[in-house]
Formats: C-alpha cells, sequence, structure tokens
C-alpha cells in the first residue's frame, strides 16, 4: 500500500495535504536532487529564498536509481509530477548549452519546476576561480600567493575556448560517439601542475588543444560555419565569457585533472613555509613539537574546502539560477494568494 501510494505522489498531492493545515503553517516545497553531494549545494542555494511562509526541504526521491549521471531517470520519472511544491534540482551539464538539441535539454529548458546550475555541474562552482586562493588558506592557515589563480583559470579557459566550443558543436550536432566528454577530458586535464612554472603546462595544453582542433577540422571539413554560428551564440546569446570556460566543462574533470593538481602542489608548499617558520621561531624542543602538532591538527584536505566555499554565488551562471528561483517564489506566492 505505502508503495502504491508512494507512485502517486506529486505536487497536487503536497499541496492538497498542505491546505488541511492552518491557512497560515508554513509551506514545504520538496527539492529533489540527484545525489548525496548535491544535498548541501542546493540546501545553501535555497535557504537564501525561504521566508516565514516558505521553507524547502531538500532530498532524494529513494524509490528511483539516481546515481551522478542519472539526471535523464530523474526527469523522466519525476517530470510530470513537478509542480509549485515538487520541484526537481540538477546539474546543467551540456543539456543547457545545447538549447533544446536533445529531449532532455527541451525540458530542462521549459519546465520551471526544474531548477539547472548553468555551470556544467557543482563541482564547477566549487572550483570559482576568485575563491581558490580563500580555499587555500583555510586549508593551510598561510595568506602567502605562490602564484595568481585566477589568472591561471583566465589563461586556461582562454586556450580551451575553441576546443570547448568544438565539445558542444559534436553533442548539438549528434557527434557525441565521435568526440565525446572523454575525449575533450583528456586533453584538457593535467598530471600535475608545477606551482613555480605553470605557463609550462599551459604551453603544453594549448599544443594538445591545438592537435584536437585540427584533427577535428579534417574530420568535419563542412562544420566551419555551423562552428562559428555556434560560438557566436554561446557567447551573445548565452553570455559565455571565453575566459570563464572552465564553469561550463565537465565538473569531475575540471575538479580532479585541474584544480587539484594546481591546488595540492601549492597546498604543499604552503604547508612546508609555515612549518620551517614555526621550526626556526620555537624556543626549544618541545615547544617545536607542540606548535607543529597544533598546526597539523588545525589544517584541512583543500577538497573539503572547495565544498565548503560559497563564493560562487558571485558568479555570472549563478546570477541566472536566482533569477530562475526568484520566477519560482513568486509563482508559489501568487498560489498561495490565490
Amino acid at each position: 500500500m505505502a508503495k502504491r501510494l508512494q507512485e502517486h505522489l506529486n505536487s497536487a498531492y503536497i499541496e492538497l495535504a498542505q491546505k488541511l493545515r492552518p491557512r497560515n503553517a508554513v509551506k514545504k516545497i520538496v527539492a529533489y536532487v540527484e545525489s548525496y553531494d548535491d544535498v548541501f549545494f542546493w540546501r545553501s542555494v535555497l535557504q537564501d529564498f525561504e521566508t516565514d511562509r516558505i521553507k524547502f526541504q531538500v532530498m532524494l526521491p529513494s524509490r528511483y536509481t539516481l546515481s551522478k549521471g542519472k539526471k535523464a531517470a530523474l526527469m523522466n520519472r519525476l517530470g510530470q509530477s513537478l509542480g509549485e511544491y515538487m520541484i526537481a534540482c540538477v546539474d546543467a551539464d551540456y543539456d543547457y548549452l545545447v538549447q533544446g538539441a536533445t529531449p532532455i535539454s527541451q525540458q530542462l529548458l521549459s519546465s520551471p519546476f526544474i531548477l539547472h546550475t548553468y555551470a556544467y555541474a557543482i563541482e564547477n562552482y566549487q572550483c570559482y576561480a576568485p575563491a581558490l586562493h580563500t580555499a587555500c588558506v583555510m586549508s593551510t592557515l598561510n595568506d602567502r600567493n605562490i602564484l595568481s589563480l585566477e589568472a591561471f583559470m583566465e589563461e586556461y579557459s582562454k586556450i580551451i575556448w575553441p576546443l570547448f566550443v568544438w565539445s558542444i558543436w559534436a553533442h548539438k550536432n549528434g557527434q557525441a560517439s565521435n568526440y565525446s566528454l572523454t575525449n575533450f577530458a583528456q586533453t584538457i586535464t593535467f598530471h600535475d601542475i608545477n606551482p613555480y612554472s605553470p605557463e609550462k603546462s599551459l604551453e603544453h595544453l594549448k599544443d594538445r588543444v591545438n592537435k584536437q582542433i585540427a584533427w577535428l577540422q579534417r574530420r568535419y571539413p563542412k562544420a566551419k560555419d555551423s562552428y562559428l554560428n555556434l560560438r557566436r551564440s554561446l557567447q551573445e546569446d548565452l553570455g559565455i565569457k571565453p575566459s570563464e570556460t572552465y564553469l561550463y566543462i565537465q565538473g569531475h574533470a575540471l575538479m580532479e585533472g585541474v584544480v587539484l593538481p594546481l591546488l595540492q602542489p601549492v597546498c604543499n608548499i604552503l604547508r612546508r613555509e609555515r612549518e620551517k617558520e614555526i621550526s626556526q621561531l620555537a624556543a626549544h624542543s618541545q615547544q617545536k613539537q607542540n606548535e607543529l602538532s597544533g598546526y597539523r591538527h588545525s589544517q584541512s584536505p583543500i577538497e573539503l574546502m572547495l565544498r565548503k566555499s560559497v563564493e560562487f554565488k558571485q558568479s555570472a551562471p549563478y546570477q541566472l539560477l536566482i533569477a530562475d528561483i526568484e520566477r519560482l517564489i513568486s509563482r508559489i506566492n501568487k498560489r498561495l494568494i490565490a
């Protein structure tokens, strides 16, 4: 019986259930997300829009298989159940960028009850360039700048931009099997980056990108016009800046193949510097051991600090998400008044 009732759970059911409560009672909006990793992110987003009348509950629709990358399953199974009292919150992936070229993209763009990140995924927000130095400080308790992390990410983005457009082109034109996300990610990621000479990593990246572009141009000699039109549309219609390309590439590849190879050696250097300073300033060996022990216990993994960051709320794609949530809230308020 419980299973059959669950199968009919939808926005209208939740609305009717809440009408049984006092008129001035708080209205709960259920927000379904794709995985456990998404719960904190969407809680940090939606809580900014809660009022004394409207609250959100972020949760997984546990009766479905919702491991990462299963956004299609979430949307297809829940799509017809969504409404003012039941929404879905998902990663945009490429579905926003291909602008209706696939059924999932059409659903993502058309439904007011599906909120999406605009950036590829939540990892892209966690890797927001202006927040990277702060994350390093939080991790190491050392505020020295070894290199400009923002400048690195900007230059990185400009280098991969033309190949990124090719990646979108392939997905929009049914060629993803010939040029997949994996192919793209293998070209634009790093095994390691030397913080003292990051320009060498960028030079090697530029060579890889140029070779990949030359291969694509040979494979698709008639794609020039459609490629140029897509590039213009991404910039002019969607407002994507080449200097911020990193926000729209595969989130896992960005985190594991770009940002962590950049930040981990930076954090290692900063920690060694702080430990050397403690060793030099300690009056005796016992004080040195105590101070080093206290410092090491105060450190945090850089991955954890990235996940805790909320500076992404200043980013351009996040402003688009805010506008969507504000429209949703306005719609809900009108429903409450009615």
